[in-house]
């Protein structure tokens, strides 16, 4: 890629600042992290040992005030800051990526996505795990006919925490959009959307299960695709025993995966995409493939194991870049995460009122 870079102004420099979108921009050809958000000294200092030639603004209005000097801003600071941030960066001419949720209803995500469209910019929503490994490993078995017909899908996305660590994505307040529904729980309605299209009916049961927790935090959901698929989907943060990341079932065959895509693990332990000496990104040990089969227990050795493709993180921020330049296709549309705000709105009413939901 060719020309100046664009520059980046990244508003937050916690989990998802720090941890995903500083990392990523800087290892993606065409961009540079060119100013980091954040009020807190250090925060401002570890943003300055990590990336030397980073500028610090302490809030947001620093950034706003010099918008010709930026490309793009980058959204990742508490839930309930994403729209009011999101729309100051489209009113100041600014294209803009939010991270999940991009709000906390359907109908403010549409909103942005008009003003977006009014004003002729770009707005792209963080759902980075469409480039997990194992996911990108599942579309390509189902695009291939392995499985044949799918008629069930399950997915867990758990963790064993059973004392809660506090903060804003634990909070009871609404205003906060905390809880694993909406956290958790927009990742596993996004990769449900892109494998089987629209939902037809929405079940859940969501509870808060341990001591001082203000917020669910074991939640289920149900979801009737319109071509007939059926997506169980799991978020919890008190699973004693982890079940399959992904169990997928067929006409033909069903595939099994166990473990975590190892991308968020390796940022957050500092290896960084692209750095020589550290083997190739988003790969996992044999060991921890998936299996493909019929009638065979892969805990015994059933079926035949399927390499887990790379996971590729970067190939999110790389999408944005050519979309910003080129005018490529936005990876992730706020109308795409508007549906899936739908169906956890819907699982929301669900599990409140002990009913299911026609959308």
């Amino acid at each position: 890629m060719t020309g100046t870079p664009l520059r980046a102004g990244l508003v937050g420099y916690g989990l998802a600042g720090s941890v995903f979108h500083a990392p990523l921009i800087a290892a993606t050809e065409g961009l540079v992290l060119d100013t980091v958000v954040t009020s807190n000294p250090e925060r401002q200092a570890q943003a300055r040992a990590e990336f030397p030639d980073v500028r610090i603004a302490a809030g947001p209005d620093e950034l706003f005030a010099r918008s010709a000097e930026l490309d793009l801003i980058v959204v990742a600071s508490p839930n309930k800051t994403h729209v009011p941030l999101a729309t100051a960066a489209l009113e100041a001419g600014l294209p803009v990526v939010v991270d999940k949720p991009v709000a906390g209803t359907a109908a403010e995500a549409r909103g942005l996505a008009a003003l977006a469209r009014e004003r002729g910019l770009l707005l792209s929503v963080f759902q980075n795990r469409r480039w997990d490994n194992d996911f990108l490993t599942l579309r390509e078995l189902i695009a291939e006919g392995e499985l044949g017909d799918v008629w069930r899908f399950e997915s867990r996305f758990e963790r064993w925490r059973p004392k809660p660590k506090g903060g804003w994505r634990e909070s009871g307040d609404p205003v906060e959009i905390g809880g694993l529904l909406y956290d958790l729980g927009s990742h596993v309605v996004d990769q449900a959307l892109v494998l089987f299209g629209p939902v037809t009916q929405v079940y859940a049961e969501s509870v808060v299960r341990r001591a001082g927790a203000e917020t669910d935090d074991d939640t289920f959901i149900a979801l009737t695709h319109a071509n007939g698929v059926r997506s169980h989907l799991y978020v919890s943060a008190t699973a004693a025993q982890l079940g399959p990341r992904f169990r997928v079932l067929g006409s033909r065959a069903g595939y099994v995966k166990y473990g975590l895509d190892p991308q968020e693990a390796d940022l957050r332990d500092g290896r960084r995409p692209g750095r020589p000496g550290q083997g190739g990104w988003g790969t996992e040990e044999e060991s921890l493939w998936g299996r493909v089969g019929a009638g065979e227990s892969p805990l015994t050795g059933g079926g035949r194991p399927v390499p887990t493709l790379p996971g590729d993180y970067p190939a999110y921020y790389a999408a944005v870049a050519a979309a910003l330049r080129e005018g490529a296709p936005n990876p992730v549309t706020a109308d795409e995460a508007a549906a899936a705000l739908d169906v956890l709105e819907a699982a929301r009413r669900s599990a409140r009122e002990g009913v299911a939901v026609t959308l």
